[in-house]
């Protein structure tokens, strides 16, 4: 095939796979979409990004970036497409411990490089449980979240510049480390978030942040929901902004989690309705500031129980809880997963107003989710009775209403891919989809860049 032929002369045939070599990458992690692709091309420069993408634009070869390939939503479904991987574009360029930057390749694993900044006592402060696999163009690219959103923002919030070929292989460089740039369209900010189809991130800068002294971990049983976040609040305000994680889980994920999870126990000896885990980082006796509070708020009767870790064995015994959320979400089919967002004082009307809803659709409904309550990212996973594609499509709206109807977005964190298309369609503002139209129009006239992905 000319295309392939004629990939293989740019980067050389090792480096294109087809057929059998290419079964890796045949399929989402969650299984739910698979594909046959035309190729799969692993460059490993820019140049060679570039070059691949200017063959793409002339000969109208639909190209479909991967890093990772850890998403939710279907944004890496490929069929008939050239995958292009930039698993190969995994160097860690520089880390610069004055200006606390780092300058890194799009290939390169999350984890790799928050391994790498902590030998220099600096921190990626971006992390949730597939940090292992992801990697860095796949997370600018969607624009990920994870636990210490709460703290340190979205990983948009964390990239100073980026480097992106675009589809007609132009590479605009916007490798800045500046943290004040004021020179027209914000451009970063544009190609961060856009799943790959506005163009292909290849490096960035990203800022790095100093590694914590100390953590203070601990389970909390709030009385209830609007308890948890006034604790969130208390702890804020006497830490000045410290606490980086609040994670929510309800009764049926513990239950979940201590059935399926060899050696998992239960947080306390008592079981509680509403489990949150907390922890605060930072210099000086911070544990002690949580033990002071959490007593506070035992003897107030806002809290029914609490545990502090008391080393990191146990720290991470509470993290790794939290982090079985993806193992505990599909322990039961069907299985109808969302991944909203909600204003904090919203959260409790979420959850009264959304079962009856599912009720009368489906009487023998359950659910169950997982939560940044922190940040309001509620991961809310619903499981009817019947396997029919037309039930999941009346739970997917009936639950994107009610978030609706209480300000809230049916996209937080995961991105739109494939999956989320209807709901942009119904949901998203039309003029806002218009002006998205006209951008991708401009930036990639022949549509080759993710095909089919966030823009209905």
């Amino acid at each position: 095939m000319p295309f392939i032929e004629n990939a293989a002369a740019l980067i050389g045939a090792d480096h294109v796979l087809t057929g059998p070599d290419a079964a890796g990458l045949s399929q989402d992690w969650t299984g739910a979409y698979q594909w046959t692709p035309l190729c799969v091309l692993r460059p490993g420069t820019t140049g060679e990004v570039s070059a691949l993408m200017a063959l793409a634009h002339e000969t109208g070869t639909p190209v479909v970036p991967v890093s990772g390939n850890t998403g939710l939503s279907g944004g890496t479904r490929a069929d008939g497409a050239a995958m292009l991987s930039l698993d190969r574009m995994s160097r860690i360029r520089e880390i610069r411990t004055k200006t606390r930057l780092a300058i890194v390749e799009a290939g390169v694993v999350v984890e790799t490089l928050r391994n790498t900044a902590a030998e220099q006592g600096l921190m990626f402060p971006v992390s949730f449980g597939a940090q292992g696999s992801a990697r860095i163009g796949g997370i600018l690219s969607t624009n990920a979240g994870g636990s210490n959103v709460l703290r340190y923002g979205n990983t948009r919030a964390q990239v100073l510049g980026v480097e992106v070929v675009l589809a007609d292989g132009r590479v605009m460089d916007l490798m800045s480390e500046l943290h004040k740039d004021n020179t027209g369209y914000d451009l970063r900010d544009l190609v961060i978030g856009a799943e790959g189809t506005l163009g292909i991130i290849t490096a960035a800068v990203v800022k790095l942040v100093p590694a914590p002294q100390t953590h203070a971990t601990a389970m909390v049983a709030p009385r209830d929901l609007d308890a948890a976040l006034a604790l969130l609040g208390r702890l804020q305000t006497i830490s000045g902004g410290l606490v980086e994680a609040f994670e929510y889980m309800p009764r049926d994920y513990i239950e979940t989690h201590v059935a399926r999870v060899p050696g998992a126990r239960e947080p306390f000896d008592a079981p509680h309705a509403v489990n949150v885990m907390v922890e605060m980082a930072g210099p000086g006796d911070i544990g002690g500031m949580l033990e002071t509070e959490l007593a506070a708020a035992l003897e107030r009767g806002e809290i029914a129980d609490a545990t502090i870790a008391q080393n990191d064995t146990q720290r991470r015994e509470i993290w790794a809880r939290r982090e079985a959320a993806a193992e505990i979400a599909f322990a039961r089919s069907p299985r109808v997963t969302t991944d909203i967002a909600l204003p904090l004082d919203r959260l409790s009307s979420f959850f009264d107003r959304v079962r009856p809803v599912l009720g009368d659709l489906d009487p023998g409904v359950t659910d169950t989710c997982v939560a940044h309550l922190g940040d309001g990212n509620i991961h809310f996973v619903v499981y009817p009775t019947r396997d029919e594609p037309t039930l999941a499509d009346a739970v997917v709206q009936a639950v994107e209403g009610v978030v609706g109807d209480l300000g809230g977005s049916f996209s937080a964190e995961h991105g739109i891919g494939t999956s989320k298309l209807p709901s942009m369609q119904r949901l998203k503002n039309p003029v806002a989809l218009d002006v998205m139209g006209a951008i991708k129009a401009a930036m990639d006239p022949k549509g080759i860049l993710n095909p089919g992905k966030l823009l209905p």
